[in-house]
């Protein structure tokens, strides 16, 4: 019987220490980081992305960083195969692969090898859906596809309005819903562990304002006035990411700069609780506390010894 190929994978929702355990571990098993994030991938976005240091990224190889520009798309279904593709070869080069990362869609479609569709596109029946949202508006988009296909609908966000067109493209063209094309394996293809890190709600949140607050000492509103500068639109999949659609109205004088701090904070502790919904559904992870940074030793020796139980493998001290 063919060997499973070994993957690791960390989750958990923003801010709750995802990056510096992935590089201890990383580091300790031979390991190679494959990020497992929606925004990491865009070029020139990197402080409201919260991308890892040049330093830390150069302390083990990372994968998907960086890759294509804000102005391209990028569907899960390329993370997908990149993803699967990536495994394979950091598993030939008898390396540990580390799938890290908060967007659950993604990082589930590998570890359980969703089905995506194929249906073909129709560019006429794009533009039709499109006029529909600069006329009728994007929530009259998304609430046409919350008729057909609610499950997708809820992923969703009405501002991700080529997702929410491409959704309902496969339906017209096709007959099906995509979410009946996003079959799961009832089993992951892996040989899979599945670390979530995890932390109490207000220290969460706490975390979560600090960085932010970081963000915008770091340069976040240059940034964004930096990508507008180059022509990005406003209404692309990249900027519609968490820190950068709150920036830019401010950007055009619309809001102050304190409103669209605030919005960042609450925007991403609601997505934070999102995150953490998606997870609490996958029976496979085991939870790790990190509210108490003193318990952060103990918690690090607790998954090297999973790791090394489950790969026979021992960490390089």
């Amino acid at each position: 019987m063919q060997r499973k190929e070994k993957l690791v994978v960390i989750v958990g929702p923003t801010a709750v220490g995802k990056t510096d355990l992935s590089l201890e571990l990383a580091e300790q098993f031979d390991g190679e980081v494959i990020s497992g994030d929606s925004m990491q991938v865009y070029r020139g976005m990197d402080i409201g992305t919260a991308k890892a240091s040049p330093q830390d990224l150069a302390r083990v190889p990372h994968h998907l960083i960086d890759i294509i520009e804000p102005s391209e798309e990028y569907s899960v279904a390329q993370f997908q195969e990149s993803a699967t593709r990536l495994i394979t070869q950091i598993n030939q080069r008898g390396h540990l692969p580390f799938i890290v990362g908060g967007t659950g869609l993604y990082i589930e479609s590998v570890t359980h090898r969703f089905q995506f569709s194929q249906s073909p596109q129709d560019p006429e029946l794009r533009d039709r859906l499109q006029r529909l949202a600069d006329t009728e508006g994007v929530e009259a988009l998304h609430a046409r596809l919350a008729n057909i296909d609610p499950i997708t609908a809820e992923r969703l966000h009405p501002n991700d309005v080529k997702r929410v067109i491409r959704a309902l493209e496969v339906f017209e063209s096709s007959g099906y819903k995509m979410s009946d094309f996003q079959l799961r394996a009832k089993q992951s293809p892996y040989d899979l562990v599945m670390i979530g890190l995890t932390m109490e709600r207000e220290k969460l949140y706490e975390r979560i304002n600090h960085r932010v607050d970081l963000m915008i000492e770091a340069g976040l509103v240059e940034e964004v006035r930096r990508l507008l500068d180059q022509g990005l639109d406003a209404s692309l999949v990249s900027m519609q990411g968490l820190g950068y659609k709150e920036v830019i109205p401010y950007l055009y004088g619309e809001i102050t700069l304190e409103k669209a701090v605030n919005d960042i904070k609450q925007r991403t502790r609601h997505f934070a609780k999102r995150q953490l919904s998606w997870f609490r559904r996958m029976s496979e992870i085991e939870w790790f506390d990190m509210t108490d940074p003193a318990d952060k030793p103990q918690v690090e020796q607790t998954i090297k010894h999973i790791l090394a139980g489950k790969f026979q493998q021992l960490p390089n001290i």
